[in-house]
């Protein structure tokens, strides 16, 4: 007899953004004509770039004639797509060996995937609040005890608060953890870790023989100098940190699906030898994965030319701009917003007390407009709000001016 994986019930009820999906739906059917402005989902809206698109349709032209056609690639992706992240990363100090680069088909994916290649007890800390792909994954996995309604966090998992007093950057955890999942900028608060920050997780992990997994998606977005795009900008991070990255918000890849993952030789964990872990990658990979799009490895490899990053940035620049309108038209309406100047992200505080699900009701009801209530990226999360900065200029202002207009505080 068939038995299920019963680690799914345990998972809160209702995934955040088709329970968002649902409450859209009604107050559309409740209020038929009414236009509602989105800054929730963090999905590009922009066309890809010009170098991209090259890129992509020489991919196609590739699989055209009998000379260049091919099939299955490498499982760990295409030699010309990781010598390219070699120099990217190369151009920030950072060297990193061509077969320590593992292209995928994105960093969710990534983020859930690579906990498999860790004991099932491992014991696991998580940025709170944190993208739900990493809670939810290890829950599915095992690793938790049952969810807790109450407190909206579930068992067996250590919880790193992020709040207004530590600028939403947590220290390490005070006992003894496994796995730490840390994300920078983050995701949903948009907070950034300073080189000291992310020094004293490296030195916790070498100290406790954790393995910190790094999601560095957004880190094309930091604008300030001083602040690190990688973990391996810290010295020593490579004997203890997997780096998880993506060419969907950088380069509007969303659609596209591509991006890669950093598992050092170098890396190791307690009762491991260094080595190990790169080799258990590699193999899960050749076992479970079949290789990135090979017309979607042609569009990265442009994306990392000269001008392909030069038009990235720009395309960065537009929603970091994005960020700024919103930013500029809601502090004039007295609510609390941090972030939106290194992450395409703005947390806000919920006004008036109000809870993340109410408030996303008044914003609604109100203002027409859709944001993302914090709670649903964990308990910390509660009292707090996210905004997104990807959308069409004209829709952004538009949003923004609804809110000033509309929404009553």
């Amino acid at each position: 007899m068939a038995r299920i994986n019963a680690n799914y019930r345990k998972l809160s009820a209702g995934y955040l953004f088709s329970e968002i999906g649902r409450r859209v739906a009604l107050f559309r059917q409740e209020n038929p004509g009414v236009k509602v402005h989105h800054l929730g989902i963090g999905n590009t809206t922009e066309p890809l770039t010009p170098a991209v698109i090259a890129g992509l349709r020489d991919g196609v032209d590739r699989l055209a004639t009998i000379d260049s056609y091919r099939g299955y690639g490498d499982e760990q992706g295409e030699e010309e797509l990781r010598a390219g992240l070699v120099r990217f990363y190369r151009r920030r100090g950072i060297t990193l060996h061509l077969d320590e680069l593992f292209i995928s088909d994105g960093a969710k994916p990534d983020a859930g995937n690579i906990q498999s290649i860790f004991s099932s007890d491992s014991v696991v800390a998580f940025q709170d609040p944190a993208y739900p792909v990493y809670v939810d994954s290890n829950v599915i996995a095992g690793r938790s005890g049952s969810y807790n309604n109450n407190r909206g966090d579930y068992a067996g998992f250590v919880y790193m608060v992020c709040n207004e007093e530590n600028g939403f950057i947590p220290d390490p955890p005070q006992d003894k953890v496994d796995l730490i999942y840390l994300c920078s900028p983050n995701n949903p608060t948009g907070a950034v870790a300073t080189h000291k920050q992310l020094k004293k997780f490296v030195e916790y992990a070498r100290k406790c023989k954790a393995v910190i997994i790094f999601d560095a998606s957004y880190s094309e977005f930091i604008a300030d100098p001083q602040l690190p795009r990688s973990i391996y900008e810290v010295e020593s991070a490579e004997e203890c940190a997997i780096e998880i990255n993506s060419f969907s918000k950088f380069a509007g890849f969303t659609g596209v699906r591509l991006g890669w993952s950093v598992v050092p030789k170098a890396l190791t964990a307690e009762e491991g030898e260094p080595g190990e872990l790169h080799r258990f990658w590699l193999r899960r990979q050749t076992t479970f994965f079949n290789g990135a799009s090979n017309i979607a490895q042609c569009g990265g490899i442009a994306v990392l030319s000269d001008q392909g990053l030069k038009e990235s940035a720009e395309l960065i620049g537009y929603y970091m701009e994005n960020a700024r309108v919103i930013r500029d038209g809601l502090l004039v309406t007295g609510l609390n917003i941090y972030s939106g100047v290194n992450a395409p992200y703005l947390w806000l505080k919920t006004p008036g007390g109000l809870t993340s699900w109410d408030f996303f009701d008044k914003l609604l009801h109100e203002a027409n407009v859709v944001g993302t209530p914090g709670s649903g990226f964990g308990p910390s999360g509660e009292g707090y709000f996210r905004l997104s900065a990807f959308g069409h200029r004209e829709n952004i202002e538009e949003a923004v001016s609804s809110v000033k207009k509309n929404l009553r505080l």
